[in-house]
């Protein structure tokens, strides 16, 4: 009993101490613990058969803890993109090259007139073509 309790013991060790440094690259942790849960899983059966109900209560609580462990996927945060400042009224004017008193119609054609020129299709950059859509948004909707 008591060498499943130490087998046990290094097992957990192990798993642990692989959380500092990986040991395996990329997905094969998962591969080890998998291994280490079947592994806890027929001794704890072995310990069963044997009526060693301490070791095998310890031997099936390490053997859910590897199958838990080995189905967790890595958390894949997206890194935000620093916030923009906003567009001015009269940044927006300039890009479009239209003047304070432009109405609605006068801002969509300067817009019309410059993304034909300025959209990747066409040969222009997505960036060029994103601070026209931002200016554009901005004096048509006030944001």
């Amino acid at each position: 009993m008591l060498f499943y309790l130490i087998l046990g013991a290094v097992v957990v060790a192990w798993l642990l101490w692989g959380k500092r440094k990986p040991l395996f690259a990329g997905e094969g942790w998962r591969v080890g613990a998998g291994v280490a849960s079947a592994a806890a899983f027929a001794a704890a059966a072995y310990a069963g058969v044997r009526s060693q109900w301490p070791a095998t209560l310890a031997l099936c609580v390490l053997g859910l803890w590897c199958a838990t462990s080995a189905r967790q996927r890595p958390v894949i945060r997206k890194v935000s993109e620093p916030s923009k400042p906003q567009l001015s009224a009269g940044e927006a004017r300039s890009i479009l090259g239209v003047d304070a008193k432009a109405g609605p119609d006068e801002i969509q054609a300067a817009y019309a007139r410059l993304i034909r020129l300025a959209h990747p299709d066409k040969g222009g950059t997505a960036g060029l073509a994103a601070q026209l859509n931002a200016a554009r948004d901005r004096l048509l909707k006030g944001r």
